[in-house]
């Protein structure tokens, strides 16, 4: 359900992102799958946020976690890049392209962990009532609040007087999304935001998702993942206990949570840039006649819930239950968002579909009713209606996407002078590589771009990124 996002991975459930929904519905990349130079810094600092932003009598607060590298920072005038931490714990400022070019205009680096997540939760109980207060509109007042409370905190750090730093916004899928709407809603607050992977469209059948796992699949692949499709969902109606067992998802009591678990890892291959993973071994069994059932659920258990790094858990809903907070809380409090205000619902689509046709609206419904109770569902056009979907409105916005990444769709992908969109184009090119590099898992230094099957693509379009960011920081600076 992954849609993972700007933390450095996924982006989360779905995480997207999402998986970003990434999640992300679910974001999988774990800590162990990074190399000894993965984060820029993991030092925590603190400060008191208002837990509702909408309330004149509620003046409650919590304690928010944050981050910042200095290390090439420019005093006293250098911009800050605020890097935006979305679906996750935020466990530090992940070192991807932004440190390269935080080095090049001399910037500093924060990053914000997103409420609720992490160690930045209000509460002691996740219950219903209390994720009230989470959601995207929230989460920008919240970042808005920080930037204020860091240039000041800033300023005081280098006993500076009045000085007022230009600032530049990131994210990736989720956090993609909010560094969009971040720049929308407070313009003033930022000369500019780049939105990798950005899913600025809350979509409620998100049937694009599946097709463009099928067509970055390729017709060959594609027929395969169909046909495997087809058999898991005879033998569930048989055998559904062997079945999962050879998946090593005995535990899954849900038919249709397994079948969404099987769909992940399918699409995981190609959001996150390794399609030859997933595509070369079950090309080969279906030529040599193999089973194909086995060389999937080798797949499955080997690269996606072993190297890749998935969780079994997050696809229970039992364990979506569960109320306390703390690192594993990511996969309640992203369906909680799922389910009341983007949706990104990857149903099956009627025709030519990847995924079992057992994926559709009412098994997310269902879902969202069953872990959060009545009432709890995704009102995608009061979120378009309040940021603009693909038609948002606002200016100096970069949109970057990748080929092969099913999330693009709920992207914006047109381009204009004000708000230019780039789709980067490579076979392994997927959700966030101008960011991230390709392929993103196992993650070892992210922002590598040389394994990408099209290094000069990606390159060409962070050129096109640092040319924005300095047109748009200098007629900032200009206007100081």
């Amino acid at each position: 359900m992954g849609i993972f996002s700007g933390f450095g991975y996924p982006l989360a459930h779905l995480l997207l992102f999402l998986s970003f929904f990434l999640a992300e519905s679910r974001d999988f990349l774990s800590d162990q799958h990074r190399g000894n130079n993965a984060y820029l810094t993991r030092d925590e600092h603190w400060f008191n946020q208002t837990l509702d932003h909408f309330s004149p009598t509620d003046h409650r607060k919590f304690r928010q976690r944050f981050y910042e590298f200095l290390d090439y920072y420019q005093v006293p005038k250098g911009p800050i890049f605020l890097k935006i931490c979305g679906e996750s714990a935020c466990n530090g400022i992940v070192n991807d392209y932004i440190s390269v070019l935080a080095k090049k205009f001399g910037a500093a680096i924060v990053s914000l962990e997103h409420r609720y997540y992490g160690k930045s939760s209000p509460f002691k109980q996740l219950t219903t009532n209390n994720l009230r207060f989470l959601s995207s509109k929230q989460a920008l007042f919240d970042l808005a609040v920080f930037r204020q409370y860091y240039q000041e905190y800033l300023n005081a750090k280098y006993n500076i007087s009045e000085t007022e730093n230009p600032w530049f916004v990131f994210g990736v899928s989720y956090s993609g999304a909010l560094s969009a709407w971040f720049r929308l809603k407070f313009p003033h607050l930022t000369c500019g935001s780049l939105a990798s992977s950005g899913v600025v469209l809350a979509i409620y059948n998100f049937k694009e998702f599946d097709q463009q796992v099928g067509d970055s699949a390729g017709a060959e692949c594609k027929a395969v993942l169909q046909e495997i499709t087809n058999l898991v969902d005879e033998k569930l109606q048989s055998d559904g206990k062997s079945v999962k067992k050879l998946f090593g998802a005995a535990k899954l009591q849900n038919d249709n949570d397994f079948l969404y678990l099987l769909a992940d890892a399918a699409a995981i291959a190609f959001q996150y840039g390794n399609p030859d993973v997933l595509c070369s071994p079950l090309v080969d069994a279906k030529k040599n006649g193999s089973n194909l059932l086995e060389v999937y659920a080798n797949y499955v258990r080997n690269y996606y819930l072993g190297k890749f790094g998935a969780s079994l858990e997050s696809y229970d809903q039992q364990h979506l239950k569960n109320i306390t907070p703390g690192e594993n809380s990511a996969d309640r409090l992203w369906w909680f968002q799922v389910c009341t205000e983007v949706a990104y619902f990857q149903v099956a689509p009627k025709n030519g579909t990847v995924r079992s046709p057992n994926i559709d609206t009412r098994y997310h419904l269902d879902l969202c009713k069953n872990i959060f109770g009545e009432g709890v569902y995704p009102d995608v056009e009061m979120t378009n209606i309040y940021y603009g979907g693909t038609r948002i409105a606002g200016s100096k916005i970069v949109f970057t996407n990748g080929s092969q990444d099913p999330w693009r769709h709920a992207s914006k992908q047109k381009s204009s002078e004000d708000l230019p969109s780039y789709l980067i184009k490579c076979h392994n090119c997927g959700h966030g590589s101008d960011l991230r590099g390709c392929p993103q898992s196992p993650l070892n230094i992210e922002g590598n771009a040389e394994k990408c099957t099209s290094p000069e693509a990606v390159q060409k379009v962070r050129q096109q990124i640092i040319q924005h960011i300095d047109l748009w920081l200098s007629q900032c600076q200009a206007t100081v």
